[in-house]
C-alpha cells in the first residue's frame, strides 16, 4: 500500500507547488488557515553583458565595370562565357569591322596621294631655290614653291591624324575589358547589333573582396564595439577570415526594412568565391544590465514585465520591463528592474498584484522546475 501512495504523494506534491501549498497564515479562530503561494525568487544585479552580433550575407567584388564596344555595329564573335576569368586585354567579343577596313583602305590611299604631292614639292621648292640663287628665276615663283611645299606638309599630316583615327575606330570592334577579373554577366548574342555605350558585359574586378549584409536599421543604432567583423564560410566554418566595416548605406531599403553593410575583407580565402554564403559576427560595446532567466518574463498590460516581491510585506507586484535582448535561456533588461529588488524567477503562473507569497525552499524550488 505504502508503494502504491508513494507516486501519488509526489505528484500531488509538485502539482500543488504551483501556488497551493505553503506555510498558513494566521486565521481567526474556528476557521482553516489560508495556505499561501509558493514562489522562488532572485536578486536583481547589474552585469556586464556584450553580446555578439551574427548576421549572414554572401562575398562581393569592391569593384566591377561595365563593359561596352566604342562604336555602333554587329557583333560576329563571342568569346567568352559568364564565370569566365579574362586578363585585360583579352579580347572579349567583335565587331562586324567590314566598314572600318574600308575607311582604313581610303585613309591609306589618301596618306599615299598626300606624300606623292610632298615629294613633288619638295623637289620644285629645291629647283626654284638653286635658281634664284643664280638669278635665274623671280622671287614670286620662289615663293609659290616654298608656299606649295608648306601645303603639302599640311595635308600630310592631316591625314596622317585621319589614318591614326581611323585605325583607332577599328580597334573599337574589338571588345575588352580594361581590367583583370570574372565575366558575371553579359546580354549580348552574335548578331545583334549594338550601339556605341550600350553595356554588354559585367566585370568583377579582380582584387579585394567585401563580405555584404543585410542589417536591421535598430542594430546600428548601438554600432559594434569595433568596425572588425570575424567572417566564416557557411559550407565550411573552418575557412575563416577577417574584415573591417568600409561602407553603410545611407538609406534604408523599403522592401525588407535593412541597411546593406559592406565588410572590406583583409584576406580572401579562394574558398570564399564570388556569391559564396559566409556568417558575420561582430561584437557589441560592453554594457550594464540585469539578467534573469527566462521563467521570470510575464506578460501584463500588453507588454513585457516580471514580477517582483517585496520583501517586507511578502506581496508580489507586476512590474514593467525593456528588454535589452533575449539570450538562450537569459533575458537581459535595460530598464524596469533595480539592483537589489527581490524577482520572481518560478512560480508566477498563478500569481495576482498584491498577493502574498512564500518563498520556497532549494529542494522545492527544483521540483518547480
Amino acid at each position: 500500500m505504502t508503494s502504491v501512495l508513494q507516486p501519488c504523494l509526489a505528484a500531488l506534491s509538485a502539482i500543488l507547488a504551483f501556488g497551493c501549498v505553503g506555510p498558513a497564515a494566521e486565521a481567526p479562530a474556528g476557521q482553516r488557515a489560508p495556505q499561501l503561494a509558493l514562489v522562488s525568487t532572485t536578486t536583481a544585479q547589474r552585469t556586464t553583458i556584450a553580446t555578439d552580433l551574427i548576421f549572414t550575407g554572401d562575398i562581393q567584388t569592391q569593384s566591377q565595370v561595365s563593359v561596352s564596344f566604342r562604336t555602333n555595329g554587329k557583333i560576329v564573335k563571342r568569346l567568352v562565357e559568364v564565370g569566365d576569368h579574362v586578363k585585360a586585354d583579352q579580347v572579349l567579343a567583335q565587331l562586324d569591322p567590314q566598314e572600318q577596313r574600308a575607311n582604313l583602305n581610303n585613309a591609306q590611299a589618301a596618306l599615299a596621294s598626300a606624300e606623292a604631292l610632298l615629294t613633288q614639292a619638295k623637289v620644285s621648292f629645291k629647283r626654284q631655290e638653286a635658281l634664284l640663287a643664280g638669278g635665274f628665276t623671280t622671287r614670286p615663283s620662289y615663293d609659290e614653291a616654298e608656299q606649295q611645299l608648306r601645303i603639302s606638309q599640311a595635308s600630310v599630316d592631316s591625314t596622317k591624324a585621319a589614318l591614326g583615327t581611323i585605325q583607332e575606330q577599328l580597334s573599337y570592334t574589338e571588345l575588352r575589358a580594361g581590367v583583370d577579373g570574372i565575366v558575371l554577366s553579359r546580354s549580348f548574342e552574335v548578331g545583334q547589333v549594338v550601339q556605341n555605350g550600350q553595356t554588354v558585359l559585367s566585370v568583377a574586378q579582380d582584387g579585394p573582396r567585401d563580405a555584404v549584409f543585410n542589417v536591421f536599421e535598430a542594430v546600428l543604432a548601438a554600432p559594434p564595439e569595433s568596425p572588425q567583423v570575424d567572417v566564416a564560410l557557411q559550407a565550411d566554418p573552418s575557412m575563416r577570415t577577417v574584415g573591417l566595416v568600409r561602407e553603410i548605406s545611407p538609406s534604408v531599403d523599403s522592401g525588407s526594412g535593412t541597411v546593406r553593410v559592406k565588410v572590406g575583407l583583409k584576406d580572401t580565402p579562394a574558398a570564399m568565391t564570388l556569391g559564396a554564403i559566409v556568417i558575420g559576427t561582430g561584437k557589441f560595446r560592453p554594457r550594464q544590465a540585469v539578467v534573469l532567466p527566462w521563467s521570470s518574463l510575464y506578460r501584463w498590460a500588453d507588454g513585457p514585465a516580471v514580477w517582483v516581491r517585496d520583501p517586507t510585506t511578502g506581496t508580489v507586484a507586476p512590474r514593467a520591463v525593456t528588454i535589452d535582448h533575449f539570450g538562450t535561456r537569459t533575458i537581459a533588461l535595460s530598464g524596469g528592474v533595480e539592483p537589489g529588488e527581490e524577482v520572481v524567477v518560478a512560480g508566477i503562473q498563478l500569481l495576482r498584484p498584491g498577493q502574498t507569497v512564500a518563498v520556497a525552499a532549494a529542494k522545492v524550488v527544483e521540483e518547480m522546475r
